[in-house]
């Protein structure tokens, strides 16, 4: 592959890096994980804000402290207003197949996408993957060409200081082609599954259509609640399942309308805002709203917080509560697996 790998001394520096030679017309990739993504947290900001399409890994782990090397989503949740695209997978197939379609929707909207991958169990699990052919992806993924870039030959200033008069319609801007990322992504997903065979949707609906509880997720954890859902099936339960794929941009339209005929909405966080609630609970409530009108009601589970299993039991319980809600009142976040 024509491609440099440089190694550098910290997360810090690597995205530094690549904003470096994606501002020079390269195109890039880099990875990272927990404490590592937060010592990115200055440039991610920088990378979107220069409308650089680079795309980054980060295989989602716990933040300290404590010291914690297993999963949950709190490293790549707290970075969701930082401007990047997110994209949360639930095999290594899917990895493999989102890195391509980050490039792709990247490079359409100047805007820089993670791929994200639950810690161990995916990150360090063996797994066949099929890797397409050379020449479908080249085809799919042309050479990156943007149309400006640093060159000595065609001097530019790029993301100088900018005055009050200016800075709000470069933001403008930078939240216009995020919000379009959203048809761009769809777009380029359908294509790829024309091309591949595989479908991922942006949110990937499992016997929604008829369901009266339907559990809201994302990730690996989806597999889970899916297995709960056939099972509460069978003793005459109608248990939906609804896994988030693309979580920047948020794709409210899409999720007000899978959800709007259940009666009820469980939310499955791996994250949690201290002194607020979990984080996916608040964008699907937002999603939910519609002037007052009405619709399902939320409610919002905390679960698998560096890397606790969450067993089938546990989301028994999460659909047993919300089924119960009206009679025995749920607080405002509700937390499953906890020791007694």
């Amino acid at each position: 592959m024509d491609a440099d790998f440089i190694k550098v001394e910290s997360e810090h520096s690597a995205l530094a890096t690549v904003i470096g030679a994606s501002s020079a017309g390269v195109r890039t990739f880099t990875a990272t994980s927990s404490q590592g993504l937060a010592l990115m947290h200055e440039l991610l900001h920088w990378a979107s804000g220069a409308r650089l399409p680079v795309v980054m890994a980060n295989v989602n782990r716990a933040l300290g402290a404590p010291w914690n090397i297993w999963c949950d989503h709190s490293d790549s949740l707290s970075q969701r207003d930082t401007g990047w695209m997110q994209f949360y997978c639930e095999s290594c197939q899917e990895v493999l197949d989102t890195v391509i379609m980050a490039f792709r929707i990247a490079e359409r909207v100047y805007t820089p996408a993670m791929v994200l991958l639950d810690g161990f169990i995916l990150s360090h699990t063996a797994e066949p993957v099929d890797i397409p052919d050379q020449e479908l992806v080249d085809n799919f993924l042309p050479p990156y060409k943007p149309e400006i870039v640093l060159d000595i030959k065609k001097p530019h200033t790029f993301h100088a200081v900018t005055s009050p008069e200016y800075f709000m319609e470069f933001k403008y801007n930078q939240f216009e082609a995020a919000r379009k990322a959203e048809q761009a992504a769809a777009e380029t997903c359908a294509e790829y599954g024309k091309l591949t065979g595989r479908h991922y949707p942006l949110t990937e609906a499992f016997m929604v259509d008829d369901a009266e509880t339907v559990i809201v997720t994302a990730g690996t954890k989806a597999g889970t609640c899916r297995y709960v859902a056939r099972a509460l099936r069978e003793k005459g339960k109608k248990v939906g399942v609804l896994r988030i794929r693309m979580f920047r941009p948020f794709p409210f339209g899409e999720i007000s309308k899978l959800l709007g005929r259940a009666k009820r909405v469980a939310v499955l966080d791996q994250m949690v805002s201290p002194g607020s609630e979990g984080v996916l609970y608040q964008e699907v409530k937002a999603a939910l709203y519609n002037g007052g009108k009405g619709g399902p009601q939320a409610y919002g589970f905390v679960s698998g917080l560096g890397g606790r299993d969450t067993v089938p039991e546990h989301i028994e319980s999460m659909v047993e509560a919300v089924e119960s809600a009206e009679r025995k009142p749920l607080q405002r976040v509700n937390w499953l697996g906890l020791k007694s």
